[in-house]
């Protein structure tokens, strides 16, 4: 990630990607890219019929009924979540945080984004009262807030929202009129699937939630950009899939032939991709609770992650030792960080945190240096966390959080 100007703090060009999983690409989905990359079109608007049917057949296996008809496809979520705020107009309300590519394309359409606080047990999903309180405020300063975008497996916290506060928001949100798009990029990246409740906004609000999945959360590699929209059913949704596929056609937002092909056969789950899938999140989770560990032990609060490969730091009470160095804000604490632990290390502030807030996202998939098959190792080691170019990344974290909590401890005054 390079590094910003000083000033501004932040412009949309230096966000922050999704966090990329580490690895090789999987073989046999180069193989289908490959075998397709004699064809040199792109893919109709919204996605032509296999790649469609296929996403209908993935959330069918999630419980969300589909139909073909109701899918629109696109390169990345980014793409489709700019589609679906033109299309659907009004203001948007998002979660604080909340992944870095959600409000800015609410202002590059010249739409106020309106962060709501979440509640502290989670992230991606705000607090029903803070979400009455804010669509009230909104509307008496004369906005007309109709989006809500929420995430039920987060980024940047990586936590899951509990079904009671979801359904919660989902009632305040349907109460008050609200589209609610559900980004579901994360739900097949659960750390503990045994022992976590993932639910979708779509099985309690039928006809009111708009999935939107990147495949690069789990399924493709984030090179590789592809993405799906499911509609609700009723004619209101008719009338909005076909406002968001009219601006997907004036993007020409397209997906490329070849990497439709290799989306459409991960979509369909084949056993090489669902255990790879179920390989990189067991090595994620364990990389993820590995740095939990480390940056809670250093005095630094984190919520323990449970989905995706990431998880987000508040180093408040290290603020001694960041003073010391000079670091008063998320910026400054993105570019100390970046430095010192040689991965990237986003700021707060561009998930829509106080600047004040000395906040970061720490990736997982940072920590997995080293060559392709130094990496692809990370995959078949009975004790990945073991190897030695995967402890060298651990030890150089450890050793930077470790030393800040020397340091803020030298620098508390005597009480």
């Amino acid at each position: 990630m390079r590094r910003t100007d000083p000033e501004g703090h932040g412009p949309v060009r230096f966000g922050p990607p999704l966090p990329d999983d580490g690895l090789p690409v999987l073989p046999e989905l180069s193989a289908v890219l490959a075998s397709a990359a004699s064809r040199g079109d792109h893919e109709p608007v919204g996605g032509g019929p296999a790649l469609r049917e296929a996403a209908c057949g993935y959330w069918d296996r999630r419980g969300l009924h589909c139909d073909p008809r109701r899918v629109a496809a696109g390169p990345g979520a980014p793409a489709l979540l700019l589609a679906l705020t033109a299309a659907l107009g009004g203001d948007v309300l998002v979660p604080r945080p909340c992944a870095a590519w959600w409000a800015p394309y609410a202002r590059l359409l010249g739409r106020p984004a309106f962060h709501v606080p979440t509640p502290p047990e989670s992230g991606g999903v705000p607090d029903p009262y803070a979400l009455l309180e804010t669509v009230r405020r909104v509307r008496a300063e004369g906005g007309d807030p109709r989006l809500l975008v929420l995430s039920v497996a987060d980024d940047p916290t990586a936590t899951v929202a509990p079904p009671e506060l979801l359904h919660e928001t989902v009632e305040a949100a349907q109460g008050e009129g609200l589209h609610l798009v559900s980004d579901e990029t994360w739900r097949d990246t659960l750390h503990d699937p045994h022992d976590t409740v993932l639910l979708s906004p779509a099985e309690m609000l039928p006809d009111r939630v708009t999935v939107v999945t990147d495949l690069a959360g789990a399924l493709l590699p984030p090179g590789w950009p592809a993405a799906a929209v499911r509609f609700p059913a009723g004619q209101e949704a008719d009338g909005l899939h076909a406002r968001v596929l009219d601006v997907l056609t004036a993007l020409d937002a397209r997906v490329a032939a070849p990497i439709a092909a290799a989306a459409a056969h991960a979509l369909g789950e084949p056993e090489a991709v669902t255990a790879r899938v179920a390989t990189a999140v067991r090595l994620h989770a364990r990389l993820a609770a590995e740095v939990h560990a480390a940056v809670v032990a250093a005095g630094a609060l984190a919520r323990p992650p449970q989905a995706g490969r990431h998880l987000y730091v508040d180093l408040s009470p290290l603020r001694p030792a960041l003073t010391a160095h000079d670091v008063g804000d998320a910026q400054e604490l993105e570019d100390f960080l970046t430095a010192r632990l040689g991965m990237p290390a986003p700021g707060g502030h561009r998930f829509g945190d106080e600047l004040e807030a000395p906040r970061v996202r720490l990736s997982t998939g940072a920590l997995l240096t080293g060559s392709d098959t130094e990496r692809a190792e990370c995959l078949t080691s009975p004790t990945p966390l073991e190897l030695p170019h995967v402890q060298r990344s651990l030890i150089q974290l450890k050793s930077a959080f470790d030393d800040l909590r020397d340091e803020a401890q030298r620098w508390e005054p005597p009480r």
